[in-house]
């Protein structure tokens, strides 16, 4: 590598990457060369198009700046592996035209993997189940309303839209907007209701005409210490719109652990079987509580069938495999 100057430039690259600053004198210690050498090597990568800043003195160094074109990315074998299961999790994501998106990243990057890391993908893939909603998912985000709250609360600026509630009821709001939350398939906004003087959380996709309002805002401190604590209680007191009943060839003390995650009720009990209600605001919950419980016990699905359907296709698969 010290003789190799397109190796070492390449690596020195994938260092520079890392958009931390990085002395002279530590880049010459990890290519095993010297600092001029460094020096000479970092203008390669400008004449390459690389913006590389160069900050003197004593707490100076090297950073890889923002350029206004996109360099291409060196990555190490986890790093790679990373990156394709994020876009492929980004292609079943519910925010409108990211799945196209994804899916033309995807095949960019996964030209460029080597046979090993293909296996590793391939084998990744194989091992797990992507579970899509069994009805039809009314829950698309705008990502131009994604990228107008995230300024928003950035920012710190006031923002109005439209907001249909879960009863149907409609309104205006004015918000100071402080985090955005994604919970699975579902994206949530943390923010203050000017109007009604108290925190409120909106689902993202309820909303509609975002707009920047034109006020800005000194940012309150969240209920619970921090977003993800109020948005776990402001969920919890919502109420669950999904529900099976399952009937479980099993003392309920025998499954109950299965479903700590999940709201449930037991409807009837026996000394060996049970019948239960399980409740959550998306089906893939629920079949997913189902095929886990599944796991610890014989289960039939009593209401609805297309919770009984998609749980006879996920097990389906798993005892395929």
């Amino acid at each position: 590598m010290r003789n190799d100057p397109t190796g070492r430039a390449l690596q020195l690259l994938s260092l520079l990457q890392s958009h931390r600053l990085w002395r002279g004198a530590e880049l010459a210690e990890r290519l095993d060369v010297t600092e001029r050498t460094v020096r000479r090597d970092v203008d390669r990568l400008r004449d390459l198009g690389f913006p590389v800043d160069a900050t003197p003195g004593s707490d100076g160094g090297y950073r890889l700046a923002a350029g206004a074109h996109l360099p291409p990315l060196l990555f190490d074998d986890d790093e790679a592996v990373a990156v394709v299961v994020g876009l492929r999790a980004a292609a079943g994501a519910a925010i409108a035209g990211i799945e196209h998106t994804s899916l033309r990243a995807l095949a960019k990057v996964e030209q460029t993997l080597p046979d090993r890391l293909r296996r590793r993908v391939s084998e990744l893939d194989r091992s797990v189940v992507s579970l899509r909603r069994a009805h039809r998912d009314d829950s698309v985000v705008d990502p131009e309303t994604l990228s107008v709250l995230a300024s928003a609360c950035q920012g710190h600026e006031e923002v109005r839209f439209g907001y249909q509630r879960r009863d149907g009821d409609y309104s205006r709001r004015l918000v100071e907007p402080h985090q955005l939350l994604s919970a699975g398939r579902l994206w949530y906004l943390i923010a203050w209701d000017l109007r009604r003087t108290d925190w409120r959380t909106f689902r993202l996709d309820r909303l509609s005409d975002v707009q920047l309002a034109g006020g800005r805002f000194t940012p309150r401190d969240i209920p619970g210490g921090d977003a993800a604590t109020y948005l776990a209680a402001s969920v919890a007191s919502i109420h669950l719109e999904i529900e099976t009943l399952v009937a479980v060839r099993a003392p309920y003390e025998h499954v109950s652990e299965a479903l700590s995650w999940i709201q449930h009720t037991p409807v009837d009990t026996e000394a060996d079987s049970c019948t239960i209600r399980l409740q959550a605001n998306q089906i893939d919950s629920l079949v997913m509580a189902v095929a886990r419980l599944a796991l610890s016990a014989p289960v039939r699905v009593i209401e609805p069938g297309v919770v009984a359907d998609e749980v006879d296709r996920l097990i389906g698969r798993l005892n395929q495999r």
